[in-house]
């Protein structure tokens, strides 16, 4: 008898080229847009303990509204974490507060109790010498005293004046969290620095709130024109943080400390140098800033009139102190010097000529603006101020170092800053998900959404493998090869509501004929405003697209649904931009209404759901490839698997393998002839050269082009057609794709220009790397299998195109990811115990883990009637004897000959997966004269593996890698016949055990 038993749980060991370490690091740079911001602004002030009388209290409270007015700026400047203020009313309970709680900051006032305000703040920093501790007066006399005490101030960071304004609270406890947080920020994280050299109390207690205010709306307001959350989160954590000095000392330490991340310098004039009272100090410091630092913004700042002379004889900004207009002159200083406005193109006069509000504005700007005016741009630095106050650091200090005389001519410089920003606006949204901008529709590396809602199942493994490929840099890795996702927009899953809501069509859930169901959505109307939109992609989209499903419960790793839903492929041609958006319009109410039809249905029963718990996201997709007259494809497309089900030789699961075709994917999705080897093993051949002449893709699909309208109630490939390999030959693409068969020498020799049968190998790509397909396809599993945490598939496409002028490289396309379902239980069972006669069948090639008892139907194509030319009326007795079943409520073994699954009606029986949704094995097998090799990259397959539905594979000559007792079979009861197929029921049940490691299967009989 057989021997087997179920081992521990213990996952395959798979080996991947990225450790989990650099995995975790551009998961991080991937989830915050960049791997540091995420660690930014890591001090936040969430509690503070204010020491005050209770008269004090009080009037903060109640006549400034202290707690209220402080959630009112948070909220109106979009602040999180609004801190929470414990008031106490001496020194001696802040101490015993300080013994019970965490605090973040301590406020004191003048009056403490017997315990001066000075005398807390040394015991406090004795017990916390890392503890914020402020000051803040009440009466502006109080200045005088604390003058008087200077000495008494080491355990007081800074001291402010109340001046009735709650706005002072905000800048205090930003202010203290900029203190903290600006080494490690300006370090890892680029962020800018405001220096304000300020020592007169009352004037910074009055300026920091107007320079905070000010800078948290601009930045606010960039915020809010960033159309993605990443960028959002990068923009809030990178605000220019505010620094404090008093002396000259002071700021030249700061200075030196911050000195390549200082945004500008805003200085009194009058402050202490060296230990005295210096009238010139501001002056002198901003010189020794001019002399280090030429580039730097700075402005002067004086209560004196007279001293503006000063600040025009520097060649720096000026600000009166006692001006009414402070704060609008301090707005426009940031506006204008430090770049936080539109940019401004002035002429010599000071003539608006031009405003950027965008890098693209500077696009299109540039070439249009006289030389001599951005000449005198570059020179002031205002592009690079503009950038860093956006943002793009990186890619302003490289601008920076640029001098214009270095450059032979100023078009030539022109050019060179039109690229700087075309490079910072590719740079800005690479790997992004954004909102819809028409701007963004023909840039690479981002995937736009449109509408709200979910993304999806297939629209959220698009966005993330994009974001994935991006942070990695993967194709940074390969020469001259570009890797990347389509041009994807995503229609989120709200629209599928409100379509159904609008038209009223949930009564389609009533109706069991697909035609009518189609027919109902394509006469009902989308919103006016998703119809706008889709028309203003299609005013900027001239290539093909494909429309493709996005449901919730897809590509999860217990259901895949590969395939279950309907793609369309539109050629996007016609001249008739309203011909154009009827059909993506049509197309994309097809995909809505597949979510409704028979199959549909079934699949999503079987699977324990219901139709309402499905909702539908929509992706519009670049079809890849080139137009080849009215004919459109790519290369090469293919699907690939980071685990084998079939290794051979000395190939192992790990290795992976990949499923290649001339043409568009859906030769190998639907299981047609295609040409199968393992990445990381491309030397060995599945096949011999006589089976490679066999098996050979013969025929390709593609697109047609040509200018007429479609009906895509003709299906899915409505716009598909079959080419044949001359036509390939003859549009220049099969040069690198196929070989010669010589059946004088017999062999295959590679290239096509000898003369004889071609045979599709890609032996220039596979053997003589001439596009490094498999190091690619080895680092992509690698990377998804790790990010995903499981086994993977993933689709591809392969455009070889290659042009100098137009820069354009041969281009990997990753077009989806999904995770495959492995069963990791170990089945263990050894074959020298089992009596060959106690078997009805037996497999080294099957899928599937663990063991199944208590089967006793077989539902069987009988071999003595197969015919290959009448698989579909097979497959329609096939759906009978399924149905019968199911409402049985019994599982059953499936039995025949070829590729189950199969789109192509002469490789197998084309069912789909709600035509066998009870079978719980399904065994493929050959015949004397029909010989096929397993199904592998499949959609059918796909799912059938996440069903956990054993599947097996049964040569017909080699008994070494399995059979089947057809004898045996035959000699059952028959339950029912048609007339191809038969019902048959044991009399004892049936024992099938997989060892899913191994492959190996047996069933008992």
């Amino acid at each position: 008898m057989l021997a087997y038993f179920l081992a521990d749980s213990s996952p395959f060991i798979y080996s991947f080229s990225m450790d989990l370490k650099e995995l975790n690091f551009y998961y991080n740079k991937f989830k915050f847009g960049e791997d540091n911001f995420h660690n930014l602004m890591q001090y936040r002030v969430k509690d503070i303990l204010l020491v005050s009388t209770f008269y004090d209290a009080y009037i903060f409270e109640h006549d400034a509204r202290l707690s209220e007015q402080i959630v009112g700026e948070y909220q109106q400047l979009n602040l999180t974490t609004v801190p929470r203020i414990t008031s106490v009313p001496n020194a001696e309970e802040a101490i015993n507060a300080l013994k019970k709680s965490s605090f973040d900051l301590v406020i004191t006032t003048m009056r403490s109790g017997e315990i001066t305000p000075f005398e807390l703040s040394l015991k406090v920093k004795e017990d916390f010498p890392d503890l914020p501790i402020l000051l803040l007066l009440t009466v502006k006399s109080d200045i005088t005293l604390i003058q008087d005490r200077n000495q008494a101030l080491d355990g007081i960071d800074r001291v402010f004046l109340w001046n009735g304004d709650s706005k002072l609270f905000l800048a205090m406890i930003k202010y203290i969290e900029d203190m903290k947080n600006a080494p490690y920020d300006t370090e890892n994280g680029l962020v800018r620095v405001i220096l304000l050299v300020e020592d007169n109390i009352a004037f910074h207690s009055l300026y920091l709130p107007l320079l905070y205010t000010e800078i948290m709306e601009q930045t606010q307001r960039l915020i809010s024109e960033e159309n993605n959350d990443n960028n959002k989160y990068q923009r809030m954590r990178t605000r220019p943080k505010v620094l404090l000095a008093e002396s000259v000392e002071e700021a030249l330490e700061i200075f030196e400390k911050y000195r390549e991340y200082l945004l500008c310098v805003i200085s009194d004039v009058e402050f202490y140098n060296e230990g005295k009272l210096d009238p010139a100090a501001g002056i002198k410091l901003l010189e020794v800033f001019q002399e280090k630092d030429p580039t730097l913004p700075l402005s002067l700042q004086s209560s004196v009139k007279a001293n503006e002379e000063k600040a025009k004889l520097l060649g720096v900004d000026f600000f009166h102190k006692k001006s009414p207009h402070l704060l609008t002159d301090l707005r426009h200083f940031i506006l204008r010097r430090l770049g936080f406005g539109d940019f401004i193109f002035r002429n010599t006069e000071g003539e608006e000529l031009a405003r950027a509000e965008n890098n693209l504005d500077f696009e299109r700007i540039l070439p249009d603006i006289p030389i001599e005016c951005i000449m005198q741009h570059a020179l002031r630095h205002d592009f690079s101020s503009w950038l860093i106050a956006h943002g793009e650091f990186q890619i302003a200090r490289t601008l920076r170092q640029e001098d214009p005389d270095d450059f032979p001519d100023m078009i030539q410089f022109r050019k060179y800053l039109i690229k700087v920003f075309r490079e910072a606006r590719l740079e800005h949204n690479r790997g992004k998900l954004l909102g819809f901008d028409p701007s963004y529709l023909n840039q690479d590396d981002i995937i736009i959404r449109l509408g709200r809602g979910s993304l999806g199942g297939k629209g959220r493994g698009l966005a993330f493998t994009n974001a994935l490929l991006v942070t990695t840099e993967l194709a940074s890795r390969f020469h001259d090869v570009d890797i990347r996702v389509p041009k994807t927009i995503i229609v989120g899953t709200s629209e599928f509501d409100h379509f159904l809501e609008k038209n009223n069509l949930y009564y389609v859930r009533n109706i069991f004929d697909d035609s009518k169901i189609q027919k109902y959505f394509l006469k009902a109307d989308f919103s006016e405003k998703l119809r706008g939109r889709l028309k203003a992609v299609l005013e900027q989209v001239h290539y093909p697209l494909a429309v493709r499903s996005s449901g919730l419960l897809e590509d999860s790793q217990s259901q895949p649904f590969a395939g279950v839903y309907q793609t369309y492929m539109i050629p996007n041609s016609n001249p008739d931009i309203d011909i154009r958006l009827h059909e993506l319009c049509d197309a994309i109410k097809l995909v809505y209404a597949s979510v409704f039809l028979k199959d549909t249905r079934k699949y999503i029963e079987g699977l324990n759901y219901i139709i309402d718990e499905e909702k539908m996201g929509v992706i519009i997709q670049e079809v890849v490839g080139e137009a080849y007259g009215y004919h459109y494809y790519p290369h090469l497309s293919g699907v690939a698997q980071s685990y084998n089900y079939y290794p051979i030789g000395e190939m192992s699961h790990s290795d992976g393998v990949a499923n290649l075709a001339i043409g568009l994917g859906h030769m190998v999705v639907s299981g047609q002839k295609t040409f199968r080897y393992s990445p990381r093993q491309p030397q060995i051949q599945y096949l011999s050269m006589e089976e490679q002449v066999k098996s050979s893709q013969t025929e390709f699909y593609a697109l047609d082009i040509s200018p007429k309208e479609i009906d895509l109630l003709n299906g899915e490939y409505a716009a598909m057609i079959k080419l044949s390999l001359p036509d390939a030959e003859n549009d220049r693409t099969l040069y690198h794709l196929a070989s010669v068969w010589n059946a004088r020498d017999h062999r295959i020799e590679d290239g096509i220009s000898g003369s004889g049968p071609r045979v599709v190998n890609f032996a220039n790509i596979l053997k003589y790397n001439y596009f490094p397909l498999s190091d690619i396809l080895t680092e992509i599993l690698d990377i998804c299998q790790n990010a995903l945490g499981v086994p993977v598939e993933i689709e591809f496409a392969v455009d070889l195109t290659k042009d100098r002028f137009s820069g354009k490289l041969p281009t990997f396309y990753l077009l989806q990811v999904r995770p495959l379902t492995i069963n990791l239980d170990e089945v263990e069972f050894s074959l020298d115990d089992i009596d060959e006669n106690e078997l009805f069948l037996h497999t080294s090639k099957g899928l599937g883990n663990g063991v199944v008892e208590g089967l006793y139907d077989i539902i069987y194509v009988d071999p003595e009637k197969f015919d290959k030319t009448e698989t579909l009326a097979m497959q329609q007795e096939i759906d009978s004897f399924n149905t019968n079943m199911k409402n049985e409520n019994r599982k059953y073994i499936l039995v025949g000959p070829g590729r189950w699954g199969s789109r192509d009606q002469f490789l197998g029986i084309p069912v789909i997966w709600a035509q066998i949704s009870n079978a719980k094995v399904i065994i493929e097998h050959g015949l004397p004269d029909f010989e096929i090799e397993p199904s592998q990259g499949t959609h059918f397959l796909h799912n059938v593996i996440a069903m956990n539905v054993g599947y097996f594979n049964i040569p017909w000559q080699k008994r070494e890698e399995g059979f089947i007792d057809h004898e045996w079979l035959k000699a059952q009861e028959v339950v029912s016949r048609g007339e191809y197929c038969v019902h048959a029921r044991t009399a004892n049940p049936m024992k099938i055990v997989m060892d899913g490691k191994n492959g190996c299967s047996v069933i008992f009989k």
